[in-house]
């Protein structure tokens, strides 16, 4: 089929506006599935994306429609995550498409993500289709979306398709749409092999799998590729396209999405965006905007008993195969024993991976609190970035400490401003403007310390706004912060597992809540136990965990006084004795509790 009859098309939308669902439509409706292998979120293939609702990885599709004008077109459909943990992905799949349908909640109207995920698509000059969902909900406002469609993004009412996508209403008028405004593939002059690698996973069998958009030239079986980031070349032993299974074909000519499959015995061989070009007659340049993904929040994972320590790296290794964005290196801690530092994208991104070791490789973890990379800058002019506070210097060489920052965009309903400008506060954060949307809602710019939303910001803002809320975020720069490195000290010795990095004004906080939930779960012991929280040498919280008693003077009845006495003084001196020479072992169930409520 010619460039001129492609369509290289993606969907974007928030979370649960109904992208998946729309795929599916699209599929039946051009016959691309059977009615027998119908079934729903059919893009979506690991089980924790059927049970969370969500799109963790990008499906490409390849599916064959008839227009009104007679004419065969194909198109090229790539799912797209829709979590800003995933962004990623979303933008290198958006580099590979020339159009992408914009979908609204014709009940909810435009939310947080809608609006980040079409500056993404604006950002790569795509053609957008806006699609109105679900408008045969009881609470659909046609009129509202229209409005908004207009009054925030600066789309034409006129150009919105109505869609029901559930009950397969409107499909044939946003296949029209595709073909009509979107453009095709742009041909090049040169003949040069040049297509972008927009995703990859790793199959037991057949080694690294590519997903692959290409651009200019044309790649087939036999031939020898080069990969432009690495230099590495190798054999491609199979192309093809999905269907949406994966089915092999001769050759990917320009304007093609489809798969490629080359000696590759490692996911760490492709880099997500590289350019891949031929070995003989490679391409002088790459295509634009490839860059390395940086993870953004690091935490340490441990295994609950120490034999499973290297059953765990067997598993991180498998995992990385078909997660390239999953980092991990090993480190040990006096209190958990031999572990991994791990880098995730976001916090969604760490608990998919936490989830994926336990469920599909049966593993039973510990992680600690999570924490940010931090740039440190000493007086003697050296930088560095600090992603566990074990590696922080000492306070005397430090000049200052810059943190990683995120601009938010928050959508609530009006009543809610002042609760969530107050959370905004609390958690170091500055309102930089507000935009009225409707009547009812506005959107809340800011920007605020990555650290202070790790945890909490998202549950608290969706309680706070009763549901209604929704937050999406871009990364923002490093800005000097007063931070610190707050030590837990358990019988006046340091417990590296508990050291945090906090900010100046919270220490204090976060020391007595962290001493209190301590106290609750170390066991008594035959001497007095102090857990104090430090920062540098001083102490700022302090809580104290009462001795064990025997009663040593249950046998004397009446008598002298001084009798008891004496026992007792020889109770207080072996207690003494006990304390300078006696060692607290805080059992592997203390740590997980802390570290499961802190995290909670």
């Amino acid at each position: 089929m010619t460039t001129e009859r492609t369509r290289n098309f993606s969907i974007i939308a928030h979370i649960d506006h109904g992208k998946t669902t729309l795929s599916d439509r699209l599929l039946e409706h051009t016959r691309t599935i059977t009615e027998r292998e119908q079934q729903d979120q059919l893009l979506d293939s690991m089980d924790l994306e059927r049970e969370r609702g969500i799109t963790i990885k990008s499906h490409p599709v390849t599916m064959e429609y008839e227009a009104k004008d007679g004419q065969t077109y194909k198109l090229n459909l790539l799912d797209t995550p829709g979590h800003v943990d995933f962004s990623y992905e979303v933008s290198r799949s958006l580099a590979a498409c020339e159009g992408a349908i914009l979908i609204v909640d014709a009940a909810q109207g435009v939310e947080a993500q809608t609006v980040a995920n079409l500056h993404l698509a604006t950002d790569q000059e795509l053609t957008i289709v806006p699609v109105i969902n679900k408008i045969d909900l009881p609470s659909a406002d046609l009129d509202m979306a229209h409005r908004q469609l207009e009054d925030i993004l600066a789309i034409p009412a006129e150009e919105a398709i109505p869609v029901s996508a559930k009950m397969a209403l409107g499909i044939s008028d946003v296949l029209e749409a595709i073909v009509e405004r979107v453009p095709p593939p742009s041909e090049v002059d040169d003949s040069y092999l040049r297509a972008s690698v927009f995703d990859s996973v790793f199959n037991s069998f057949r080694g690294v799998v590519s997903y692959i958009r290409v651009f200019s030239g044309e790649v087939r079986r036999g031939s020898g590729i080069r990969m432009m980031s690495t230099g590495k070349t190798y054999e491609v032993k199979e192309v093809g396209v999905f269907t949406p299974k994966m089915e092999a074909c001769d050759v990917l000519k320009t304007g093609d999405v489809g798969y490629l499959i080359a000696n590759m015995k490692s996911s760490s061989e492709v880099k997500i965006g590289d350019t891949v070009t031929e070995s003989r007659n490679p391409a002088a340049e790459p295509l634009p905007g490839f860059k390395e993904i940086q993870p953004m929040v690091f935490s340490g994972i441990y295994p609950v008993t120490t034999d499973d320590f290297e059953q765990l790296k067997l598993s991180m290794g498998k995992l990385q195969i078909n997660d390239a964005a999953f980092q991990y290196s090993a480190e040990s801690s006096a209190a958990l024993g031999f572990g991994f530092r791990c880098g995730f994208l976001g916090l969604l991104h760490m608990e998919i991976v936490q989830e994926r070791l336990r469920r599909e490789y049966g593993m039973d973890v510990i992680s600690t609190y999570p924490s940010v990379i931090y740039e440190v800058r000493k007086t003697n002019g050296e930088e560095l970035l600090i992603d566990n506070p074990t590696f922080l210097p000492d306070p005397a060489e430090i000049q200052e400490i810059l943190e990683p920052t995120v601009r938010a965009f928050i959508i609530t309903p009006n009543e809610f401003i002042g609760d969530l400008i107050q959370l905004m506060t609390e958690k170091r954060g500055m309102v930089e403007h507000t935009e009225t949307l409707d009547t009812s809602r506005v959107m809340l710019t800011s920007v605020l310390p990555l650290n202070e939303i790790l945890v909490d910001f998202n549950d608290r803002m969706k309680s706070m706004t009763r549901g209604y809320g929704s937050m999406d975020y871009e990364h923002s720069k490093y800005q000097v912060a007063k931070l610190v490195k707050m030590d837990i000290r358990i019988n006046e010795e340091p417990v590296d597992a508990f050291s945090t990095i906090v900010h100046k004004d919270k220490a204090q906080a976060h020391g007595r809540r962290l001493c209190k939930k301590l106290k609750e779960v170390i066991p008594q012991q035959l001497f007095k136990v102090p857990i104090q929280a430090a920062v540098g040498g001083s102490i700022i919280a302090r809580e104290t965990i009462t001795a064990m008693r025997k009663n040593v003077t249950a046998k004397c009845y009446g008598g002298d006084i001084t009798r008891k006495r004496k026992l007792l003084e020889k109770q207080k001196e072996g207690k003494k004795k006990m304390k300078a020479i006696g060692k607290v072992n805080i059992p592997q169930e203390a740590f997980i509790k802390v570290l499961k409520s802190s995290s909670d």
